[in-house]
């Protein structure tokens, strides 16, 4: 168990080249708040969750967007590298919110051309939060990234990494919304 006044490691875009920012809202995840246990992750991760993928509505980006890509990474996670719970790409330049079970289930509330690369739990849909019990609280980073392109030009093969490496030259604009989870030791 980590030490209760461990160095929070930062966020990953925090480490990336500045871009402009815009917003991301829910009607399900406030920022900063705690999420709701119908959005954990359910028996399959052994938590009683419904692993339901929340809202996002995000607003203000540039004109340029020709398409989006949403995340959601848990930073605090112990592994050296952090976590991706969410990884949905090449959602059409003129979407602005994703309803509440769009990327869960069968994951057919996305929008025609949206599609998920397998998270770190090489599931291809939403994964919720899952921290370890007593881990203290962890950080799930909700980003709305902003592209110049229609399309990454990318399969569900992708991985993560690949996907920010392949988006970091394209990117005109990223819109974060964070909120936390903890599973009580």
């Amino acid at each position: 168990m980590p030490a209760p006044n461990r160095t929070l490691p930062p966020i990953p875009y925090d480490c990336l080249a500045a871009v402009p920012g815009f917003t991301v809202t829910s009607t399900d995840v406030t920022d900063g708040g705690a999420i709701d246990k119908r959005f954990i992750a359910d028996a399959s991760f052994g938590l009683d969750g419904e692993n339901i993928s929340p809202n996002l509505t995000w607003t203000g980006h540039p004109d340029a967007t020709r398409s989006f890509v949403v995340t959601c990474f848990d930073p605090d996670a112990p592994t050296g590298s952090g976590f991706w719970h969410w990884v949905l790409i090449d959602i059409p330049g003129h979407v602005t919110e994703l309803v509440t079970g769009a990327a869960s289930g069968d994951c057919s509330g996305l929008p025609t051309g949206a599609f998920h690369v397998g998270n770190d739990t090489t599931s291809t849909c939403w994964t919720g939060p899952f921290p370890p019990a007593g881990h203290g609280p962890h950080r799930y980073v909700f980003a709305v990234h902003a592209l110049s392109v229609e399309s990454l030009g990318l399969d569900a093969t992708a991985r993560p990494a690949v996907v920010g490496f392949t988006m970091a030259d394209v990117t005109l604009a990223r819109a974060v919304l964070t909120a936390t989870y903890e599973v009580p030791g």
